[in-house]
């Protein structure tokens, strides 16, 4: 057992390596021909709620000047399927969901991005009501297969046990987990390393439990998804070289939710990705009090604007971010393994 157990460790480690050295080897090709056609982010110039966005133009007044490209996140989308291909990690019951996702989540993304760079709207990318819908069709869709071809209809409640939700509220559940996953990870991508980081975080936590519960395929996917934003991170850290756009952050935080789902500890998903919560929560509420009570609570949302604003330096905001998602990445897997959800 302790030798069947050390040699699936050696295989994730080794898928691992293999997305590194394969999005490190994408990398050169992607920023010669991003840097050549110029596919400079543009940047936002209203919010959600229709009013001038001045205090975040002000503080990314530096990255508009120096002009670094969007979509990024392509790389990633070519390397985990090709090394989840290639290294024979494809299972119906395991990867078929996230791998989908996952590549569903970059494509909507890459539209954004698409429209970003060559769309004259002021909201610099695909409106919000039309974002939302296709990332909730994509939700609700995986959801179906998860709950009618999978089976799966009940969930785990750490401490408590299984509550069976029934097909209808699994489907609903899963496209939650979906939308407000892939939205929540979206909102976290302001600032040089920072949703990457948080995101191999999390990767690498749920890695880890679906490791725990024998799920080989699924904690590959979760490894080679790691592996890939290591290759990220290092280009990424301030200053970065390139932003990995909707592409990225759609695409990784809709994987993230549909493997929570999987891995049947959704409900530790708030512990893991705390900042996520953090972040997207403060968006909604600077939205609320600015449409019902016309004034703002933060100086500029997410939150990591608004500490930006206060006076934090970027780094120091995306190092301390980091290091309470690792505390709160080892609690999920302490919660997950006291919880019964590892058995």
């Amino acid at each position: 057992m302790i030798k069947d157990i050390n040699s699936r460790i050696g295989y994730e480690l080794f898928v691992a390596l293999g997305a590194f050295l394969l999005s490190m080897f994408l990398t050169p090709f992607y920023t010669t021909f991003a840097y050549k056609h110029k596919l400079w982010k543009r940047q936002k110039s209203v919010a959600v709620t229709g009013e001038e966005l001045k205090v975040m133009n002000e503080l990314h007044k530096d990255k508009i000047k120096r002009h670094f490209p969007t979509m990024a996140g392509l790389i990633m989308l070519v390397a985990v399927p090709v090394v989840l291909i290639v290294c024979n990690a494809l299972n119906r019951g395991q990867t078929w969901l996230p791998i989908v996702a996952f590549v569903g989540g970059g494509v909507i993304g890459f539209i954004d991005d698409t429209i970003n760079l060559f769309g004259k709207n002021a909201a610099a990318g695909l409106r919000a009501p039309v974002k939302f819908a296709m990332i909730t069709a994509l939700g609700v869709a995986l959801g179906w297969f998860f709950a009618v071809k999978l089976g799966w209809t009940s969930v785990m409640v750490p401490y408590m046990g299984s509550v069976n939700v029934g097909v209808v509220g699994m489907i609903a559940l899963f496209a939650f987990a979906v939308v407000a996953t892939g939205n929540a990870v979206n909102i976290s991508d302001g600032m040089d390393g920072l949703a990457g980081g948080l995101t191999m975080l999390a990767y690498g936590s749920y890695g880890i439990i679906a490791l725990l519960q024998e799920q080989w395929f699924l904690a590959a996917f979760c490894f080679i998804v790691l592996g890939a934003l290591l290759s990220y991170i290092w280009f990424n850290v301030y200053p970065a070289r390139f932003m990995m756009g909707d592409t990225g952050s759609f695409a990784l935080g809709a994987g993230l939710g549909v493997v929570a789902m999987m891995t049947n500890s959704f409900l530790l998903l708030p512990i893991i990705g705390i900042l996520f919560v953090v972040e997207a929560g403060s968006s909604l509420i600077q939205i609320c009090a600015k449409k019902f009570f016309h004034r703002k609570v933060f100086i500029s949302a997410p939150l990591h604007h608004h500490l930006q604003a206060k006076g934090w330096e970027e780094s120091k905001v995306v190092m301390r971010f980091w290091i309470i998602g690792g505390v709160t990445a080892m609690l999920g897997i302490f919660l997950a393994m006291g919880g019964g959800i590892i058995r």
